[in-house]
């Protein structure tokens, strides 16, 4: 038996005689990522910034990588959500680095407090279907 061909029938890929990976794309079951509808886009976006403010950076990671083809609602809110908590993150680790002189334990109790309330009000908007742009943040992944 050969690559493509299935046990009794003799045809080459399978019963219906389809080659696999031929002219119809990679293989018969991949489909693109589908758009979203606004309502979804919102739920998603609004759970990106809850995130955010529970697990940091991962949160919106792994949302913007999983859920950025899906619209440009969501696109755009998993990316500036990722952008601030990549910002804060990194303004923790200052705030580690200097904790031993005593403003460390203040950089961190601010970071803490700056993180949850931003990322309450980006909720809150994008719940509402607004846009939010985070203060405070370095832009590290563009449009």
């Amino acid at each position: 038996m050969t690559y493509g061909q299935q046990p009794g029938n003799g045809q080459p890929g399978g019963p219906w005689g389809q080659q696999p990976g031929g002219p119809q794309g990679p293989g018969p079951y991949y489909q693109p990522p589908q758009p979203m509808t606004p309502e979804d886009q919102r739920l998603w976006a609004t759970l990106t910034h809850v995130g955010g403010i529970l697990f940091n950076f991962i949160a919106p990671l792994v949302a913007y990588f999983v859920l950025r083809d899906r619209g440009q609602f969501v696109r755009e809110h998993t990316r500036v959500a990722l952008n601030f908590h990549i910002t804060m993150a990194i303004a923790y680790a200052v705030g580690v680095v200097t904790s031993w002189l005593g403003i460390g334990v203040l950089i961190i109790f601010g970071v803490w407090v700056v993180s949850i309330v931003f990322g309450i009000m980006a909720a809150v908007a994008a719940n509402q279907g607004r846009f939010y742009r985070y203060p405070l943040t370095i832009e590290f992944v563009k449009n």
